[in-house]
């Protein structure tokens, strides 16, 4: 008799532990009584009918994901390996359990394909520049697309996008061809901003040959100061003739 009475306990006892769950802030459980849903309970403690009642833990904290390398040939044809990472989190537990079955595993084939449809849909250059832009297309798509999941995709980010040896060297090379080309633009409206200054200089000077001759003298002078060979200049007929006048004049 005491046996039985002590197997009744350890039954009953069983059944409670079994019974009573505990959860935490960040948990919901999704119930169902005989195979159908029942309600969304939690966090705290929780009583479960054992064999009526089945329950499923639903975490609904922030899922940071890593999107695994994949292989994108980009509009112009450039094949490069991209990966990212994404942030999701569960908003509606029913939904997340019901209507997917397994919505970790569904948002990272789904994260995986969108990555490869949106970049491919974009030329290298952009890829590499507006990954903001691409960031937020990607996470749009995904948002409306896990929706109906009771999934919130809150951000993603492209990591890496890694390319060959062999187009590396060929941005390299684009890259020194186009400083090269700003280089030869710079120096070219250099050089045209000289021409204009000095036919604007030469204007001037033609409008007052004595201007001419001031500046010719100035250039001996200039000369006859620096320490090197002996240099001839001829002495300009005009130069003369304008002393003679000046002496006449005294």
């Amino acid at each position: 008799m005491t046996s039985v009475i002590i197997g009744v306990v350890l039954f009953i006892a069983a059944l409670l532990f079994a019974s009573i769950k505990v959860l935490r802030e960040y948990e919901r459980g999704v119930v169902f009584f005989l195979g159908r849903f029942q309600r969304v309970k939690g966090p705290g403690l929780i009583i479960i009918i054992p064999g009526i009642q089945q329950m499923v833990r639903v975490d609904l904290r922030t899922v940071t994901m890593d999107v695994p390398t994949q292989d994108v040939i980009s509009r112009d044809n450039v094949s490069v390996k991209v990966n990212a990472v994404l942030y999701f989190r569960v908003v509606d537990p029913e939904r997340a359990i019901i209507q997917v079955e397994d919505f970790i595993m569904a948002t990272s084939q789904l994260a995986q394909t969108t990555l490869r449809s949106v970049l491919g849909a974009h030329e290298l250059d952009e890829m590499l520049m507006n990954r903001d832009q691409l960031n937020h297309d990607i996470q749009a798509i995904l948002d409306k697309q896990t929706d109906a999941w009771g999934i919130k995709v809150a951000n993603v980010e492209i990591k890496h996008v890694d390319l060959d040896e062999s187009m590396i060297r060929a941005i390299a090379r684009q890259a020194e061809a186009e400083r090269e080309r700003r280089a030869k633009v710079i120096h070219a409206e250099g050089e045209l901003q000289a021409s204009e200054k000095l036919l604007a200089a030469t204007e001037v000077l033609t409008r007052n040959p004595v201007t001419i001759q001031l500046r010719y003298l100035q250039t001996l002078s200039e000369v006859s100061n620096s320490k090197g060979s002996t240099i001839v200049f001829p002495f300009p007929v005009e130069l003369t003739d304008l002393l003679k006048r000046h002496s006449a004049s005294d």
